[in-house]
């Protein structure tokens, strides 16, 4: 009887400390994901603070994803080498330490370098949470719910960041003491990442150890080839893709991309071993990862904009309109990750990819008829938004939780870190990507359609009045938003198409734990 309550209460204990272990990943993470929104309803404020010229400002989000996008296989390593808990809360020091610098800049510099140095450490941070779910929770149910709420915090970071920058920007002291709203979205992070990392010993067990094993050449040329790649699309959504300096970043992380896989190939301890890609229904996991949020990431950059400037929202309430993503992803995630036991990975993604391709097209049809009553057009968020934001949600809550599964599932102990340093890179630059080839599309309709109407207006000789104008420019925002959604809606085909065709693994499987077996020719 006595060895039945001991065993009771082992049990119960390991619970709870699975329990924390979890809440500790599922913040770290939320933290680094919701840090690349939370900032952007705040720019204006910190362009006139600081005086950050229009052109610098944007560098103000893309240091932060050009630092994370590029350091993530490094970061994914050093955990393999190194241990991942203590990567992990190197991570998460460096990212508050780099938020605080941030917070209290007083220069344009200071604070460029601070979010570039908060990359760093989400870099660090997020690749080595990811791995520790594997090393944490034993493989069957209890993973695959870990996985759903690590997948939810990467499908509502966005979403939450948006939100809680409204927020915080809006506020002009704390505990009674003046400060710019701004400086709170930097700030915030500093105390939650500090204590994260100084409780992870207590509930995140260490990962083996291999130091002295860092592939160098590798480290060097993978860093900077998809620094070059990233830096190259991202300035190809500003700067337009035939610009000199586009084509130069481009042209040079192929390169590097293409040294950096010759170098692989011949080094005994490579920085991404060609194993992690072998096995055809995790190269497919990473693949269709990285078109998916490509198309999902566009969605909340030009939704945030026609809320705001279309239909009059402002931006604390543009936030709160996009609290059901949150909580249809969370329930999405929660019910496939009871499915992910019963159901073959392919039939979940692949339903959930489509359901997010009709969401995109559902966006394509947003009314630009902006001389409605301004109860009208709030009226429409429930008819013409709402649906599709909600089916959107379920949708990519059936993406990210079996594609996560699948994409780090039958890898190496000592290749889970760079496993997921991978599937991170494609959702960076998969993003980026996204984001410039719809900017690309968006911004050719918006061009086309205003030199449509100056010379329509030039033509009948009358002068459109600023009402008139602001409709026009209103009414031309959405046709280019909706080529860009319907842009969205073609990526995320071809992420279901991948999943489709590709994603051959069975639910039984991701149930058991270890590398895949050989297979040995008789």
């Amino acid at each position: 009887m006595t060895d039945v309550a001991n065993a009771e209460s082992t049990s119960s204990v390991r619970k709870l400390h699975l329990g924390w272990a979890l809440v500790l990943i599922s913040v770290a993470q939320l933290m680094v994901v919701l840090d690349g929104t939370i900032v952007n309803i705040a720019l204006p404020y910190i362009q006139h603070d600081l005086d950050i010229s229009t052109a610098n400002l944007r560098w103000v989000v893309t240091g932060y994803a050009l630092a994370f996008g590029s350091l993530l296989l490094l970061g994914g390593r050093l955990g393999d080498l190194y241990g991942r808990r203590k990567i992990f809360m190197a991570g998460l020091i460096v990212f508050g330490i780099a938020s605080l610098l941030g917070g209290l800049a007083t220069s344009e510099t200071t604070l460029l370098a601070a979010r570039a140095l908060q990359g760093l450490g989400a870099a660090l941070a997020s690749p080595a949470a990811l791995a520790l779910i594997t090393t944490t929770f034993p493989a069957g149910p209890a993973r695959n719910r870990a996985f759903a709420v690590y997948a939810a915090m990467s499908g509502v970071g966005a979403a939450v960041g948006l939100l809680l920058g409204g927020w915080l920007t809006g506020l002009d002291s704390v505990f009674g003491l003046d400060v710019e709203g701004w400086r709170l979205t930097l700030l915030i992070n500093t105390p939650i990442g500090i204590v994260t990392a100084l409780l992870a010993p207590r509930f995140l067990a260490e990962s083996e150890s291999h130091p002295g094993e860092l592939d160098l050449p590798g480290a060097v040329t993978g860093t900077l080839g998809v620094l070059g790649l990233v830096y190259g699309i991202s300035r190809a959504g500003s700067d337009g893709w035939g610009d000199t300096w586009t084509l130069a970043s481009l042209a040079a992380g192929l390169v590097l991309l293409v040294v950096f896989l010759v170098l692989e190939r011949r080094v005994e301890h490579p920085l991404l071993p060609v194993r992690v890609f072998a096995n055809r229904t995790r190269a497919s996991s990473f693949v269709a990862m990285f078109f998916a949020p490509a198309a999902m990431f566009a969605m909340f950059y030009y939704l945030s904009q026609y809320i705001q400037n279309v239909m009059g929202y402002s931006p604390i309430k543009a936030g709160v309109a996009f609290l059901p993503f949150c909580f249809a992803l969370v329930a999405a995630a929660g019910l496939v990750s009871n499915l992910a036991s019963r159901i073959d990975a392919r039939y979940l993604a692949g339903t959930g990819t489509l359901m997010a391709a009709v969401a995109l097209f559902g966006f394509t049809r947003l009314p630009n008829d902006t001389t409605l009553p301004m109860r009208d057009l709030q009226g429409q968020y429930w008819t013409d938004l709402f649906p599709f934001i909600v089916v959107m949600a379920f949708g990519m809550g059936m993406v990210f939780v079996p594609l996560t599964l699948t994409a780090v599932h039958h890898l190496r102990a000592e290749d889970s870190g760079i496993g997921s340093g991978v599937l991170n890179t494609m959702q960076q630059v998969g993003g980026a990507l996204g984001l410039s080839l719809l900017g690309t599309i968006a911004t050719q309709t918006i061009d086309d359609l205003s030199a449509t109407v100056r010379q329509a207006a030039a033509a009948s000789g009358v002068q459109p009045t600023a009402d008139q104008m602001k409709v026009a420019s209103q009414q031309i925002f959405t046709a280019g938003a909706s080529d860009a959604f319907l842009l969205g809606a073609g990526l995320m085909l071809v992420a279901s198409l991948v999943t489709w065709i590709f994603l051959n693994v069975k639910h039984e499987e991701l149930a058991t734990d270890g590398p895949e077996a050989p297979v040995h020719v008789g």
